[in-house]
């Protein structure tokens, strides 16, 4: 089942510098990120037409309205309109005539104006409405920027993720998301975390509370969305589990139909996490440079034995 998302007329404004022109009843319901050019239809061909895109108007779809009148203005909107199209956005500051207007009045179709050129609003429609539309799920766990690097830890509650994060960032990363982390698939490979609106730039550290992050440390401190490169597993120590000692076991774990590297870190008295975690970022960025430790130091046993 297709998603959809209903955005209130006001928030679709902010979000893309557009201008209202006619809220129509207050919302628009987006079900697909694809663009519409209705210039055919404005002469009244409708074979493949596709309702549910946003309808963008562009500099030669205005001026062929224009050299109509009122009313083969408003008999063309009464059957465009009839489809429920979901807005009708204007580009490069062409006023829609009023006849346009009037029937999105009548048929509740939100228009909106914005002064950029038609290829760059389009663009600008198809990445925000990607992102809106895109896979997402709110998953238990905390989200660092680690050297560019997205590193999410996960965990049972209570085992040091949060007091993990703020080492982290006395060293100098950043928090994107604490004990909540949003999780969108940005693309078909890849994962993007933010913190949902009301826990953005707060951190809970027991025994403490709740603390801004922003105000305490700065806001160079904080990132607003990272993408997720991979993930690192906190469970208490065991001395009966075998764990990774040579970086090859390659564990993974699927998140939204994409694979996410994942290590299991175990958690003794007096280990330091945070050291733990930035090593494991450092090494990452080692590995997608083409270098890995773990390999290397296979292959130099394979050759001692061998002589």
């Amino acid at each position: 089942m297709e998603k959809t998302v209903c955005l209130h007329v006001t928030e679709v404004a902010r979000n893309l510098d557009l201008t209202v022109l006619e809220p129509g009843n207050g919302s628009v319901v987006f079900s697909t990120a694809e663009i519409g050019r209705p210039g055919l239809q404005f002469t009244g061909f409708y074979e493949h037409f596709l309702p549910q895109r946003v309808q963008l108007i562009g500099n030669a779809e205005m001026h062929y309205l224009r050299t109509l009148t009122y009313e083969d203005i408003s008999q063309r909107m009464e059957r465009f309109m009839g489809f429920k199209i979901p807005c009708i956005v204007c580009a490069r500051g062409n006023m829609p005539p009023q006849a346009l207007l009037d029937c999105a009045k009548r048929h509740a179709v939100p228009v909106f104006l914005s002064d950029m050129r038609t290829d760059d609003l389009g663009h600008r429609i198809l990445s925000y409405l990607g992102r809106e539309l895109a896979p997402s799920i709110l998953i238990h766990g905390v989200l660092l920027d680690v050297f560019g690097v997205g590193v999410l830890l996960q965990g049972p509650s209570g085992i040091g993720k949060s007091e993990t994060a703020v080492e982290m960032i006395k060293m100098g990363h950043r928090l994107v998301a604490d004990d909540v982390v949003e999780i969108t698939r940005v693309a078909p490979d890849r994962l993007s975390g933010r913190a949902p609106e009301l826990t953005r730039h707060l951190i809970e550290v027991r025994g403490i509370g709740i603390v801004d992050v922003r105000y305490l440390y700065g806001i160079g401190a904080v990132n607003a969305e990272k993408t997720i490169d991979f993930c690192i597993e906190l469970e208490l120590w065991n001395e009966n589990t075998q764990y990774d000692r040579t970086g090859t076991e390659g564990r993974s774990q699927r998140i939204l139909d994409v694979e996410l590297p994942t290590t299991r870190v175990p958690v003794s008295p007096g280990r330091n996490l945070s050291v733990v975690v930035e090593v494991a970022a450092r090494n990452f960025r080692l590995r997608k440079l083409g270098y890995n430790a773990s390999e290397d130091f296979h292959r130099k046993t394979r050759e001692t034995l061998e002589r």
